[in-house]
């Protein structure tokens, strides 16, 4: 169990929300799946719903905020200066599709797009310092960015974050963890080949589940997709689902090494 109260590492996957077009039934769906506890914010936040287990943040549930994709899991990466991370993106040949923002008093955002493709958000944390539990079951677990260009992801991360990688992957996959000061925080890899061109890179999240087949089972129940069943890996028993309005997200047994 990793359990936090102080504002995450700069570079750190910190934090996740969903982007929806449904947010009751997404926080209907998500609450009966993980046991979440939401408290729904009002008109100022836009209904933004944080999700909760036993007091401690887990995860976001949100509108689409006036963009044009389908619904999404989003990352947000943990940095000290989000005015100064945007510069690096910049530099780095990376976007800044939504400059530094303050939310309240409880943070600041932006959002980036990955030369290559791919998008992700950062957070600089004000009173709220992103996920305050992790790695127990119905939290947030593993987050991994998957493109067709790794070479140059792998730059633009490393330009703006700093990271290091160790290669793990094998000559069917290109993967690599992420690491931070040292300490794994993620991985990046290559899109399968055999994915569908429309697939564009991204973030995957990752939630720890007690059990794979039976969260499969009951996201069938109520309402979502398998996209991939539950199957053994290397790490644990994982499984790719999608809630009923198609956002796509992963479930893991992991086991005790992992």
């Amino acid at each position: 169990m990793t359990v936090r109260d102080t504002p995450w590492a700069p570079g750190t996957p910190c934090w996740v929300d969903l982007m929806t077009t449904d947010q009751a039934a997404a926080q209907k769906f998500y609450g009966e799946l993980f046991g979440w506890d939401l408290a729904v914010g009002g008109e100022d936040t836009g209904g933004y719903a944080m999700a909760s287990i036993g007091g401690r943040a887990v995860a976001g549930i949100g509108g689409m905020m006036g963009m044009e994709h389908p619904p999404v899991w989003n990352t947000y990466l943990a940095t000290a200066d989000a005015d100064a991370t945007s510069d690096a993106v910049q530099k780095a040949g990376g976007t800044v599709m939504a400059p530094p923002m303050d939310v309240m008093d409880l943070g600041r955002m932006a959002f980036a797009q990955v030369p290559g493709g791919g998008v992700f958000s950062y957070w600089q944390a004000g009173t709220h310092h992103g996920a305050g539990i992790a790695n127990e079951p119905n939290t947030l677990t593993w987050n991994e960015f998957l493109t067709r260009d790794l070479p140059t992801a792998t730059l633009f991360y490393a330009s703006v974050f700093d990271y290091t990688y160790t290669n793990v992957g094998n000559d069917e996959m290109a993967y690599s963890t992420i690491e931070v000061d040292g300490q794994t925080v993620g991985g990046i890899g290559a899109l399968p080949a055999a994915l569908p061109a429309e697939v564009p890179p991204h973030w995957r999240v990752y939630f720890a589940v007690e059990d794979a087949d039976a969260t499969v089972a009951k996201v069938s129940a109520l309402g979502g997709t398998v996209l991939r069943p539950a199957m053994d890996m290397p790490f644990g028993r994982h499984a790719d689902v999608a809630d009923p309005q198609g956002a796509m997200f992963s479930v893991i047994k992991p086991t005790p090494q992992a």
